[in-house]
């Protein structure tokens, strides 16, 4: 099994748009109609984004949770750590755990359980990716790849009044010998059409 942090077992890069990732979400949402959860668990910070549209889609009610394994980006524990767990309102619930990847499917495991313990009535897990090794957890899986997938909002970081790629994803593309060009970021709206310069001082 891979650590989650480990790229160098990755094999080529998969770069998902907005419209790949709206169509995932779908897609899970399609999976996941059946079972008709009464609430998502969005597992923070990758997860709250298709949580959020899964949510929306099957109008259902969404409660974030948070463990890492990191603190300010920075790995710093070996196992994930609870920030934010469940809310009791799970009790009795069909509760769909919804997050961004299955990679050694620990993170998805803890909060299942922890949802069990406070009394779900039953829990299923839905992630936008898994890697081969970690494809058995979940219930539903958009996309099943060992690429070094390149997200769609976590790509650019604003550093220094500018926005550059994400060091994390820089250290990563290394590994695969890229090196990252502008045709891997998210054509965007220029940010000066559409935002207030209201923050200021």
């Amino acid at each position: 099994m891979s650590s989650s942090y480990d790229y160098s077992a990755r094999q080529g890069i998969y770069p998902i748009s907005w419209e790949d990732f709206h169509g995932l979400c779908k897609a899970l949402a399609l999976a996941a109609a059946a079972f008709n959860p009464a609430i998502i668990l969005g597992v923070g910070r990758g997860g709250y984004y298709p949580a959020t549209l899964i949510a929306h889609l099957l109008q259902a009610e969404l409660y974030p949770v948070r463990l890492s394994r990191r603190v300010n980006d920075v790995v710093v524990h070996e196992r994930p750590q609870w920030i934010v767990r469940p809310p009791e309102t799970v009790r009795d619930q069909r509760v769909l755990v919804v997050d961004e990847i299955s990679s050694t499917g620990e993170t998805l495991a803890l909060v299942k359980s922890e949802a069990l313990r406070l009394g779900a009535a039953d829990v299923r897990c839905a992630v936008l990716y898994a890697h081969t090794w970690g494809a058995a957890i979940p219930d539903a899986i958009g996309l099943i790849t060992d690429a070094l997938i390149l997200n769609p909002w976590d790509r650019e970081i604003l550093r220094d009044g500018a926005f550059h790629f994400h060091p994390e994803y820089v250290e990563a593309l290394a590994q695969q010998d890229v090196t990252p060009s502008p045709d891997l970021l998210i054509p965007a709206t220029p940010v000066g059409a559409l935002a207030k310069d209201t923050l200021r001082t």
